[in-house]
C-alpha cells in the first residue's frame, strides 16, 4: 500500500475508533512511538509490544472519555499527519481537553513511526 492508501485506511478506522485494527494491520512490528519530552508518564518506545503496553498505560490513566476526533490526514512523501484530540477525565487529574498533531512515517506499506506533538 502507498502512503496515501495507508493514510486513507487509517482515517477510516480512526473514525470508527478502531485503534487496535490500525496497530494490528498497519504498523511494522518494529515501529517506534515518539512522545514529546514534556510528556507526563508516557515515554518513547520501540516495537509493537511496547507500543501496545504504552496504550494500555494511557487507557488505565483515564476515568472517562467524553469525546474525541481525528481530522483527515495530509500526505507528503512517506509521511502523513492528522490533527487529533480528546475530552477525557483522568484519574486524579480531572477533566481535560487535549489537541495534538500526530505524524506517521510509512515504509514498505507499513507505519514505521508515530510522533506526537502537544
Amino acid at each position: 500500500m502507498t502512503t496515501k492508501e495507508i493514510a486513507k485506511k487509517f482515517y477510516e478506522l480512526a473514525q470508527q475508533g478502531n485503534w487496535n485494527a490500525i496497530q494490528e494491520d498497519m504498523y511494522h512490528k518494529d515501529a517506534k512511538s515518539i512522545e514529546p519530552d514534556h510528556s507526563e508518564g508516557l515515554k518513547t518506545v520501540s516495537g509493537m509490544d511496547a507500543i501496545k503496553a504504552k496504550g494500555k498505560q494511557w487507557e488505565a490513566s483515564i476515568e472517562e472519555v467524553h469525546g474525541g476526533y481525528c481530522n483527515e490526514p495530509q500526505v507528503a512523501g512517506n509521511y502523513f499527519t492528522c490533527v487529533m484530540g480528546f475530552d477525557a477525565t483522568f484519574k486524579g487529574r480531572g477533566r481535560m481537553n487535549m489537541d495534538e498533531i500526530a505524524l506517521y512515517e510509512v515504509k514498505d506499506g507499513k507505519i514505521v513511526s508515530e510522533q506526537f506533538f502537544y
